[in-house]
């Protein structure tokens, strides 16, 4: 009996399995790889960043510290020139712009300057300029003196503007017109109300001029009543303009010759010029 064995064929062989080929584990390896990769990059990056920054900042601060030393002696004031200047002094100009030793160009700021010289009451106008490059020119323009204010016995110089330039005390100067009538406080304050004043009497004073010589005395208590005395005459003016009342008085003056009327007041003590349509004469002191 015949016994015949046959080989078994071998079963094909599974396919074998990647034990690192797990699909969700290998991409959870991959981003933890990648986003330590990329933790770093951003650490250097920061890094490189911060430093980038401090040497720079160190590199301005080194760089404006020596520009700005520089910048200063530059520009340096060495030379202050006024000009403009009658009844001031250069050194009070220089004084009122307080203008510290070793002060640059630069540091300069020109309208405060300015506003600080303006204070002055004998300045009616500053103009301060940089010139490069250690120069600095103050140009003034003064107030005028136009007329003496009277106000409670004292005596004060004033503009045509009506701004007081000096107190006088009892001192006067007849080579300027004299305005009373004020108020003092008023004066001292400098109130529109009482500049209005002074710059009708001075107006007024100014018209006058022309005609008569000798000082003109103005009183200023009321605007619209004011009252000039020059070379023992009263004038009275309304509240019409002063020029227009004085050349109507002009067109008349002639007339009052047969008055003795010659501008010393040995006739006429006062003339009324108030009204539109008359001149009213008054003589003797009446």
């Amino acid at each position: 009996m015949r016994v015949s064995f046959r080989k078994r064929r071998a079963a094909p062989p599974a396919p074998r399995l990647n034990q690192w080929k797990d699909p969700s584990g290998e991409k959870a390896v991959m981003k933890v790889g990648r986003m330590r990769t990329a933790r770093r990059q951003v650490a250097v990056r920061l890094g490189v960043l911060v430093t980038g920054v401090v040497i720079l900042g160190w590199l301005i601060t080194i760089a404006v510290t020596y520009s700005s030393r520089v910048v200063h002696e530059l520009l340096e004031i060495h030379t202050i020139t006024v000009e403009g200047v009658h009844h001031l002094n250069k050194q009070k100009v220089i004084e009122l712009a307080q203008i510290a030793q070793g002060t640059s160009l630069h540091q300069v700021v020109p309208a405060t300057v300015e506003e600080q010289i303006k204070a002055h009451p004998w300045v009616k106008e500053a103009q301060v300029s940089r010139v490069p490059f250690h120069e600095l020119k103050i140009a003034v323009i003064e107030r005028k003196p136009a007329a003496i204010v009277r106000a409670a016995s004292q005596n004060f110089l004033s503009d045509e503007e009506g701004h007081i330039l000096t107190k006088l005390g009892q001192a006067d100067d007849d080579t300027f017109p004299l305005v009373t009538g004020v108020d003092l406080d008023g004066l001292l304050k400098g109130t529109d109300v009482v500049r209005r004043s002074i710059m009708s009497g001075i107006e007024l004073a100014r018209v006058i001029g022309h005609t008569f010589d000798g000082r003109l005395r103005v009183q200023a208590e009321n605007q619209t009543n004011l009252v000039a005395l020059v070379q023992g005459v009263r004038f009275r003016f309304g509240e019409e303009s002063v020029e227009e009342q004085w050349e109507r008085f002009q067109r008349v003056k002639p007339t009052l010759k047969s008055l003795n009327f010659d501008g010393a007041g040995r006739g006429i003590s006062e003339v009324d010029l108030r009204y539109d349509n008359r001149i009213i004469v008054r003589e003797g002191g009446g």
